[in-house]
């Protein structure tokens, strides 16, 4: 049981919307598969996992103007013609949706202007932590392997393999898998690249290059420090000049690859986070349900909740 559950809801809704059949649909067609698919995910997470608060982390901003600053090549492969992220129409439809149930249950959202759900996320895990709390993290972003840290104890519930199939992973199974100490994936994920955000990675620097650099030096800050300071020594074969060249990407992508953990605004102040174990309106959640053909999923939820209360 963890005193926190955080939920990165973008990474869960996109993988109900290309795990659910588009098919499922409401009586007037409108697909709905990524709110039927997003309801279960929770009420499954609610029922095995009894988590004491939870908390929906959103996107308020899917390419942060900070990140692109340091990086313009951050995400831009998903930019759409019109500028905006190339959410597919049909689970885009369904946001508003998912909010609006979210909302009628009771659970809280949280997003702040100018952050990813992940900075949400470093942040409330953080508070959560230092207040001598667990966290539990779900979400099929490695990005957030970085926040693990087995002092809290936070670590997160990967998806790769479903929600039926979660992994835990915490500091000791991040370090077995990647061969790296447990809360330097970022580290890592920025020396070997990642396509999926745009990280094009030091040329020449794969997984075990960049797996034995971040164990010696301990972070990027850590090899830029020893670069600047003329160490030849811990630096695998032609891995130094490899890393000269890339100094600039290096110091931009660490500030793009970091998860904020620090954010100060009026929306994470003062969350009621707490479960409820009835719907803050029951009304409203019926029309839903009834509109969207989400009776089985609304109720295996509100069954999940009262059955923990």
């Amino acid at each position: 049981m963890s005193a926190l559950m955080l939920l990165d809801t973008p990474s869960l809704y996109f993988r109900a919307f290309f795990g659910v059949p588009e098919s499922v649909t409401a009586p007037d067609g409108t697909p709905v598969n990524a709110v039927r698919g997003l309801v279960d995910m929770i009420a499954r997470l609610v029922r095995d996992r009894a988590p004491a608060r939870l908390v929906c982390c959103m996107d308020a901003d899917w390419r942060p103007a900070f990140r692109v600053a340091a990086l313009p090549s951050y995400k831009a492969h998903r930019v759409a013609e019109d500028g905006g992220d190339q959410t597919p129409d049909p689970l885009a439809a369904q946001l508003p949706i998912i909010d609006a149930v979210l909302d009628a249950v009771g659970l809280v959202r949280a997003g702040v202007p100018g952050y990813e759900a992940d900075d949400v996320i470093g942040t409330l895990a953080a508070r959560c932590a230092a207040e001598g709390g667990a966290v539990d993290i779900v979400t099929g972003d490695r990005d957030l392997f970085q926040l693990v840290d087995e002092r809290g104890p936070v670590q997160v519930l990967y998806t790769a393999r479903g929600i039926r199939n979660l992994q835990v992973m915490g500091e000791k199974e991040v370090a077995a898998k990647y061969g790296i100490p447990g809360r330097a994936y970022g580290d890592y994920a920025t020396l070997r690249g990642d396509p999926s955000d745009g990280l094009p990675g030091v040329p020449g620097v794969g997984d075990k290059t960049a797996a034995a650099l971040v164990t010696r030096f301990g972070s990027i800050e850590g090899i830029l420090r020893a670069l600047d300071e003329g160490v030849t020594d811990g630096f695998p074969a032609g891995s130094r000049l490899k890393l000269a060249a890339a100094r600039d990407y290096l110091a931009a992508a660490e500030t793009v690859v970091k998860v904020v953990t620090d954010i100060d605004a009026p929306e994470l102040a003062e969350l009621d986070d707490a479960l409820p174990s009835a719907p803050r309106d029951p009304e409203t959640l019926v029309a839903l349900a009834d509109e969207w053909n989400l009776g089985g999923p609304v109720n295996r939820l509100l069954n999940a909740l009262a059955a923990r209360a």
